[in-house]
């Protein structure tokens, strides 16, 4: 059993009003251009729903499947566990993050997918936390930045739990959970 507390961050009203404003910002940058949105999961699952109904327009969905937290740590090592099941060449893709920490594995998913040649590759992340940044990658639509915190909710886990809050929360080892 995972024992902790929780503290809230970031309230649910507060994260709908952000993607509405980052929809529009996204349509906006892409004109009427179709925007493949590739899903990082399984994170960014809340994030992705969310923000494609906030995006106007022509929008497709895929979904890749990478993995390299084990508890609150980052191994170091992404592995590939589930790769897109549809073409991206000539497409226009947004790569949607739950969050961005050290850079490592979304520089990994940027390589993976720029050989597969599309027109344009951009990331949206829910999350940047850029005080633990190792790789200098590009981030060009944020929806909050966030302190050196261990965060969960909103999709985002500890051990697969804590996702379904609807609301981003500091997890804090030990202690009851509130």
């Amino acid at each position: 059993m995972i024992e902790g507390r929780l503290t809230t961050l970031i309230a649910a009203e507060e994260i709908a009003a952000r993607i509405e404003v980052l929809g529009q910002e996204i349509r906006e940058h892409y004109g009427d251009k179709t925007i493949v949105l590739v899903a990082v999961m399984r994170g960014s699952f809340m994030f992705l729903a969310d923000l494609a109904r906030a995006i106007s327009g022509s929008v497709e969905i895929g979904f890749l499947g990478v993995s390299s937290y084990k508890g609150t740590s980052s191994t170091g090592n992404v592995r590939i566990t589930h790769d897109l099941g549809d073409e991206i060449a000539g497409a226009h893709v947004l790569l949607v993050e739950d969050i961005v920490d050290t850079g490592l594995t979304i520089s990994f998913i940027r390589e993976l997918l720029e050989v597969r040649k599309p027109a344009s590759l951009q990331l949206v992340t829910f999350l940047d936390k850029p005080v633990n940044r190792t790789v200098d990658i590009p981030v060009e639509f944020v929806g909050f930045s966030v302190p050196d915190h261990f965060v969960v909710g909103y999709g985002l886990d500890l051990d697969q739990r804590y996702r379904n809050l609807p609301y981003l929360a500091i997890y804090h080892p030990g202690g009851e959970e509130k």
